[in-house]
């Protein structure tokens, strides 16, 4: 499955963002997707993931209340909506797809997408 991540964008202090993880080549509604940050000089880190079919959903704690997971099978995209956004936010924002259980981890998923830039101004 091939991933496209979009949506990125300057923004001040409490605004919003919608980010699209939209996947050719294979159903994504068989894979689980996450959503994960790099900041520069930072560990890639974990955001929000949800499940194949049930959708199920996971957050990281520094969004949870913010940040929505969803998906729209029918588009086969994947969203994350970014609420309350603040400067410790800024990063690169990457989907991936992994076609078992819900994951946090990383390193268990086996395809990703580039990256979308995300700036939260103060």
């Amino acid at each position: 499955v091939q991933l496209q991540a979009s949506g990125g964008g300057l923004v001040q202090t409490g605004g919003s963002l919608r980010l699209s993880c939209v996947a050719s080549g294979r159903t994504l509604s068989t894979y689980a997707v996450g959503w994960f940050r790099q900041a520069p000089g930072k560990e890639r880190e974990f955001v929000a993931a949800i499940s194949r079919f049930r959708g199920t959903t996971s957050y990281a704690d520094s969004v949870k209340g913010r940040f929505t997971i969803s998906r729209d099978n029918a588009k086969n995209t994947v969203y994350l909506q970014m609420n309350s956004l603040k400067p410790e936010d800024t990063a690169v924002y990457c989907c991936a797809a992994e076609p078992g259980v819900l994951v946090t981890d990383p390193t268990m998923f086996d395809y990703w997408g580039q990256g979308t830039q995300v700036t939260v101004s103060s």
